[in-house]
């Protein structure tokens, strides 16, 4: 007679989620020591019949799509990486360090939907879509006061209620309220609560029938439901799930705050990432104001866009056009600054790559870097060392960014040797010229792509010359510029002088007026 199969005992890692059928020590998907506990007999496969559809299928172009449209945030720069905005019914998680300012732009974006009108159909469209919101960033105004339309501008929304709630788990009411004066972020109907049991938030969700709800954080929130702290791996898919169900069933956009560990990964299961529709992170350096979103999953939008904002004492303000802040005015040339263009996404950014070569007096000479990868400088300097023969073996070598941003590109690599060069020669390079290029243990000078939009972006803020790796303006061989002169080429007022090699590379850019 043969025996019935017994359910094997299954074990469950309480910081990612990870199953085995035996007891381990260390997790074997996080690596995480003594979090394998034991979960219980695993629960056999069951059979599901059949059952009622909440509604019927139909063919994809009978789909209604006006419910889905993107609503702007009127933060163009958080559009810009959303996708062109808000989408009604979408789950978006941003994450962030601590104090990087990820509460105060919500703050903002909560303040900035409670005004934004309700859309009205306009009586004489045809097609049935429903307009706009307009996307213009104009100011919070204060409590009870109503912002004037703008002149010679008739509105073609309904003045009706959009109500937003804002659910804190961190702080209390009366700290947001602060933060909310001193930003500009009260309004009649963004509604504040203060919790952190689930249950609590869908009875606010109930009473306020928010069209925007931001809770800040996810990690805060918790069910008595299950079992486990909140922030815990049960805990937190839970609270997730829940949320993505009411906002699939209400149409209510959410935005959740999401931890990160000191590796800088979001906190939590991975499973987190997989269920909400947005993922964005928040990043900068807490000593300075520029602060750059992204996003890393977008089921709206695309991921290569980059948001740049100002954090101030005043709240957060979208930067347009953020080279300026990466770029040193000066009459003279300094011997050791060289700029560069990165590209950010999609975004060309304008930096400045500085470069300090000093008479050692240690045994050992120090080689200090600040917004470049440690590893690619030291390169970039055996390079220099060994094919250009600048030595600088007794020399301290300090190389920075200027305004604190951090350039991990391989294209900023001709311009940090070009720095390095002109501070060891105590030659300075033109203020006109920018590098492009990496380069390679052999000394060569490579391609890197998107020199055409980055050679533009130097144009627009008038940058004379550029020195590029050979072939990256990919002309043909029957151009007139090829003809008069295969090293020199123009683009949009530019003189582009293409290189093969980083020798070749310091000749022309020490000899460039």
């Amino acid at each position: 007679m043969a025996k019935a199969k017994t359910a094997k005992a299954s074990y469950r890692c309480s910081e990612c989620g990870w199953q085995t059928s035996k007891w381990v020590g260390r997790c074997g998907e996080c690596q995480a020591w003594g979090t394998v506990t034991d979960a219980g007999s695993a629960t056999p496969t069951r059979v599901v019949s059949a059952g009622p559809v909440s509604s019927p299928a139909k063919p994809i172009g009978q789909v209604d799509v006006r419910s889905a449209q993107s609503k702007p945030t009127g933060l163009d720069e958080l559009d810009r990486v959303l996708g062109g905005g808000l989408v009604p019914g979408s789950v978006v998680l941003l994450a962030g360090e601590p104090g990087i300012g990820k509460s105060t732009l919500l703050l903002e974006v909560a303040a900035l939907a409670s005004q934004s009108p309700v859309p009205r159909q306009r009586a004489d469209d045809a097609s049935g879509h429903t307009p706009a919101l307009a996307a213009d960033r104009t100011p919070v105004p204060a409590a009870g006061r109503t912002p004037a339309p703008a002149a010679g501008r008739t509105p073609v929304l309904a003045a009706g209620r959009t109500p937003v709630l804002y659910v804190t788990g961190e702080e209390s009411a009366e700290q947001v309220r602060l933060r909310a004066d001193r930003v500009g972020a009260v309004t009649d109907d963004l509604y504040l609560a203060a919790e952190t049991e689930l249950s609590a938030v869908l009875g606010h969700v109930d009473a306020v029938e928010p069209k925007l709800m931001v809770v800040d954080s996810i990690q805060t929130i918790g069910t008595s439901e299950v079992d486990g702290a909140p922030g815990g791996v049960t805990q937190i898919r839970e609270v997730t799930a829940n949320l993505i169900r009411v906002a699939k069933e209400r149409g209510v956009t959410v935005v959740l705050v999401g931890h990160v560990t000191k590796e800088g990964a979001i906190a939590g299961p991975r499973l987190l990432e997989h269920l909400v529709d947005v993922v964005l992170y928040f990043e900068g350096d807490r000593h300075s104001r520029l602060r750059m979103i992204r996003a890393v999953k977008n089921r709206y939008g695309p991921t290569d866009e980059l948001g740049c904002f100002d954090l101030s004492e005043l709240g957060i303000v979208g930067l347009p056009d953020p080279s300026g802040l990466f770029l040193t005015r000066r009459e003279e040339p300094v011997p050791g600054t060289c700029v560069t263009v990165t590209l950010e996404g999609r975004r060309p950014l304008v930096a400045e790559v500085q470069a300090l070569v000093a008479k050692s007096q240690l045994p050992s000479p120090r080689r200090a870097t600040s917004g470049l990868d440690t590893s690619r400088v030291a390169m970039v300097l055996a390079v220099l060392a060994q094919r250009c023969k600048i030595s600088m073996h007794e020399q301290d070598v300090y190389v920075s960014t200027v305004g604190g941003v951090r350039l991990t590109e391989t294209s900023v690599d001709l311009a940090l040797a070009l720095a390095v060069a002109g501070s060891t020669a105590e030659q300075a390079l033109s203020g006109s010229l920018i590098g492009l290029g990496e380069v390679g243990l052999a000394g060569e000078v490579r391609v890197v792509p998107g020199v055409q939009r980055r050679l533009a972006e130097a144009a627009r803020l008038g940058f004379k010359h550029a020195i590029v790796p050979r072939g990256s303006l990919e002309l043909g061989d029957g151009s007139p510029l090829k003809k008069a002169d295969p090293q020199l080429t123009s683009h949009e007022g530019m003189k582009v002088m293409e290189v093969d090699d980083l020798q070749q590379a310091l000749r022309v850019a020490f000899t460039a007026p």
